[in-house]
């Protein structure tokens, strides 16, 4: 069960915000029901209407990549009028929230997703994703200044987090650098290195976590595969957040990332087993007997042991900062070539060397 206005953000129908507004303006019913309150768990069992139609199931949750311009804000509304990032998503896509937010004139990487609660806890520090920039700013300043904030730094009494920071090129008036931070704060970038003596006058988002910009142009967006968030969260988290249904290809994606995270024939996480290697069969053309096999009254050949290789990728994206484990399945072997025997054939005579003549019996 999971409360009312969860369960309305979940099925893509508004915020947790907005469904807590529809539930105190009567809209919203339970069983038959008006509930006055949003504090009300539901059930698969449970009839929930909105304004008289039933609530829509639950889509798994969905994840994109957008190509943030510059010159938009990232809200739903904008009290001046300004344009929202979500102005021009196409109109095939469901609502969406953002992960996290870029200032009006920052621009890059934005992600994008069906699910509050996933963007929540994305958003986190204690999550541990590096978020990236590039940043051309007016000034000066020595790879030894920016070595100094690694250890974080407070500016009026706000303290930031450590900070990885790079000089990458001096252009006449303006530098060139990389930072990489964790937390997020609010023009957090400018305000460091205004500290610093630098005026930021272009800021790109060029990572977040294991996703990347790449070479997308502004305004655009790219979906991201499931079975990605399923490969970097984990099993666990990718069932906290309705990442996969049971029945689809990305549900079988989270039992192969189970199964290889556990040794071969012992349990994994959630109680699931890595499978034993198991041998593969392949049949001639005939549709008979399994090839490299004995004539009639022979038992066949055993064939080689040879481990299924999980060909799930990572789409075009490509971790920027999760390194491999060095984990994966060997390679397949080789298939060795029968005997002429085991083929039924008469044994080869062997070479007669040059200049002997054969011996008759």
């Amino acid at each position: 069960k999971m409360r009312i206005a969860k369960a309305m953000a979940r099925a893509g129908l508004c915020s947790r915000r907005d469904a807590e507004r529809w539930i105190a303006d009567g809209r919203v019913t339970v069983n038959g029901e008006t509930i006055p309150s949003p504090a009300r768990d539901v059930g698969p069992g449970d009839r929930v209407l909105i304004d008289g139609q039933p609530l829509p199931m639950a889509a798994p949750t969905q994840l994109w990549r957008y190509a943030k311009p510059r010159g938009a804000v990232t809200t739903h509304r904008d009290p001046e009028g300004r344009p929202t990032v979500f102005d021009g998503l196409p109109e095939d896509m469901p609502r969406v929230l953002s992960i996290g937010r870029l200032d009006y004139n920052t621009e890059g990487l934005l992600l994008l997703t069906t699910d509050g609660e996933l963007a929540r806890y994305l958003e986190l520090p204690s999550t541990g994703w590096m978020r990236r920039y590039r940043v051309r700013a007016h000034g000066r300043i020595s790879q030894a200044d920016l070595d100094a904030l690694k250890d974080g730094i407070t500016i009026d009494g706000i303290n930031y987090g450590p900070i990885e920071a790079t000089l990458d090129s001096q252009q006449g008036a303006n530098v060139w650098l990389t930072i990489g931070l964790r937390e997020g704060k609010n023009r957090e970038v400018r305000n460091i290195l205004a500290s610093l003596g630098l005026e930021v006058n272009r800021l790109i988002r060029v990572s977040f976590g294991p996703f990347q910009l790449l070479d997308m142009k502004p305004g655009t967006v790219e979906p991201v595969r499931r079975k990605v968030l399923v490969e970097q969260l984990g099993v666990r988290l990718a069932k906290r957040f309705n990442l996969a249904a049971e029945d689809d290809d990305d549900a079988r994606s989270m039992r192969q990332a189970r199964a290889r995270r556990a040794p071969p024939g012992q349990a994994g996480e959630e109680g699931d087993a890595r499978p034993a290697p198991r041998k593969r069969k392949s049949r001639d053309r005939r549709g008979g007997s399994h090839r490299g096999s004995l004539p009639k009254g022979g038992a066949p050949e055993s064939q080689p042991d040879v481990i299924e290789i999980d060909e799930t990728q990572l789409d075009d994206i490509k971790p920027w900062d999760v390194p491999g484990d060095g984990a994966g399945d060997p390679p397949r072997k080789a298939r060795k070539r029968p005997a002429d025997k085991a083929r039924g054939r008469a044994p080869r005579k062997p070479a007669r060397k040059p200049g002997t003549t054969p011996q008759r019996s």
